[in-house]
């Protein structure tokens, strides 16, 4: 491990280990590619070793016991100096970051100042955190508990949404005492290295919050295994998630949140248009990448032909190009992986079910240098094929018709997942229903299975979760706090 002396240096992006830049012991390097335009190298980041991990996680552990006696007001300033940065240069970091992950400029930038409102968010709500105090029969005694943090927490994000999932992680670790190490997606760690030096810039003390990229082969188990990491906190595939669960030790708390097969119910007293806008903007939007998204549309046999022909005029009419065009509604897949993995998808739907639209790689001009599919559309989709069970995680949409609100809910419930799912109904009653039956742990009522706010918690039911604690608004700290309870007498 070097010395890089700042943070970057001609497009060569450092690791942040207690306290300074540093290259990785490796001397290895990887490339950020601009999944628009695969001849835009965004940047090189450090491949680190598992060496430079455990420095990581040292210094997180020796920095943790100064930071938890730092006064909240303290640690409430940081948050907010750090989302003034992020606001700042909220046009710099939104280009940025569609040009390492690819979606449009406009949903960029609201990522990045969504990041920074929640950096204010826990700045204040950490302030308001408190134990309890018990009544008791002893005049000279009193008990109450307190909120204490635990210690090293890892975090490891994915690279659909790499500043904000980073941001409603790392914000709730910081403000209520804990030290960090950081890991973002080796496909989009930009946005999460202009987080770190927000923070760093903002005035952490050495130690606190530890950046450092690199392939999970390499490092994962050095920043989750080792004893001294109280927590890990993890976003991505459900394969990953389990892993880490299970080879953690029994000690060390996990919140995992994973993959979706997200429903949209589709009755027949629905605003179809509306109804099919929920379709396009829950399951198309970041180019059907996000865990939330939309993948199976669950219709009434009644109007299944009228609802699929407004879909199809819709999905139709998106203009699919390089996110920084102007008026672009789909950006490219991320990664050439993920682009493998859709039209292996697709061309199994073909086998499977009655394909309407799309699943086709863009050719010609720009397209011949980024990750294009055109949204698919299938239909006749039942129950046992792949496409309706198995996470696409790209913009694939599977229609299945249903005969009723019964036969809806039990196979929108008919899957291993439960993070999302979404009704569009004018019926009070099956409103009322549907936040009853469906197995989900966001619930939406003619909104899109997509978004959820700052100050709300979210989580998924099932396999989509650990469910053990949400993360985002006030129980977001829940995870990074232990309560100890005091009896103290006279």
């Amino acid at each position: 491990m070097t010395d890089a002396t700042s943070p970057c240096a001609d497009g060569v992006f450092a690791n942040l280990i207690d306290g300074a830049w540093v290259r990785s012991s490796t001397g290895d390097l990887f490339a950020d590619i601009n999944p628009a335009d695969t001849t835009d190298v965004v940047g090189q980041f450090q491949a680190s070793s598992k060496e430079d991990a455990e420095r990581a996680v040292a210094a997180a552990a020796a920095a943790f016991e100064g930071w938890r006696r730092t006064p909240i007001t303290t640690r409430a300033r940081i948050l907010t100096r750090a989302a003034d940065h992020l606001e700042a240069n909220a046009g710099r970091f939104a280009e940025e970051l569609t040009r390492e992950e690819g979606k449009p400029l406009p949903q960029s930038r609201d990522e990045v100042l969504r990041s920074a409102q929640t950096l204010r968010f826990y700045a204040v709500e950490g302030q308001s955190l408190t134990g309890e105090t018990f009544v008791n029969d002893d005049p000279d005694m009193d008990v109450f508990t307190v909120r204490e943090p635990l210690g090293v927490c890892t975090v490891i994000t994915p690279w659909n949404f790499p500043i904000s999932i980073p941001a409603r992680k790392i914000a709730p670790a910081l403000i209520t005492g804990n030290t960090v190490v950081f890991k973002p997606s080796s496909d989009a760690p930009l946005s999460g290295f202009r987080l770190a030096e927000a923070l760093a810039a903002a005035g952490l003390p050495k130690g606190v919050l530890n950046f450092i990229t690199g392939s999970a082969g390499a490092i994962g188990a050095a920043i989750t295994e080792p004893a001294v990491v109280r927590a890990v906190s993890f976003t991505g595939s459900t394969r990953a998630g389990e892993h880490i669960h299970r080879a953690v030790p029994f000690t060390t708390r996990t919140q995992m949140e994973l993959g979706g097969k997200n429903p949209l119910i589709v009755m027949e007293d629905a605003d179809l248009d509306k109804a099919a806008d929920l379709a396009v903007k829950g399951g198309l939007s970041l180019s059907g990448q996000a865990c939330t998204g939309t993948s199976r549309i669950l219709v009434m046999a009644s109007v299944r032909d009228a609802f699929t022909d407004r879909l199809l005029e819709k999905v139709r009419a998106l203009k699919i190009g390089n996110g920084l065009t102007p008026g672009v509604d789909l950006g490219p897949l991320a990664t050439a992986g993920q682009l493998d993995t859709v039209l292996s998808y697709v061309a199994q739907g073909k086998r499977e079910a009655t394909h309407l639209y799309g699943g086709d790689c863009l050719s010609g001009d720009e397209y011949d240098r980024g990750y294009y599919v055109t949204p698919a559309v299938f239909t006749d989709v039942t129950q046992d094929m792949r496409i309706a069970r198995e996470e696409i995680f790209g913009p694939v949409l599977a229609i299945i018709a249903v005969d009723g609100y019964a036969d809806a809910i039990a196979k929108a419930n008919d899957t291993d997942y439960g993070l999302a799912a979404a009704i569009a109904t004018r019926d009070p009653r099956l409103m009322h229903a549907f936040a009853r039956d469906i197995q989900a742990g966001t619930v939406k009522i003619n909104r899109t299975t997509t978004g959820n706010l700052i100050n709300a918690p979210f989580g998924g039911l099932k396999r989509s979760s650990t469910s053990t604690f949400r993360e985002s608004g006030r129980t977001g700290l829940d995870f990074y706090t232990q309560t100890k309870t005091v009896y103290r007498g006279c």
